[in-house]
């Protein structure tokens, strides 16, 4: 049974995006092994608040992120 875990920031995604997300993956896994995994595959798409999630040393927020994708 395989369990795929997503970690995101709060509010990141809205429900459709998440809904999205976990039908894609679970398509990606029955492609690479086998259509008998569909039923048991387990997606947890785990939401982060902001300042709880750091890189270099340094919490950061979904409104930091967006500013370093932006650049």
């Amino acid at each position: 049974m395989p369990l795929i875990q997503v970690k995101t920031f709060e509010n990141e995604l809205t429900d459709a995006q998440s809904e999205a997300l976990i039908a894609k993956i679970t398509d990606v896994v029955v492609e690479i092994t086998s259509d008998k995994l569909r039923d048991v595959t387990w997606v947890v798409i785990d939401q982060v608040r902001d300042g709880h999630w750091g890189v270099g040393g340094r919490a950061l927020g979904l409104d930091d992120v967006k500013a370093i994708m932006a650049s």
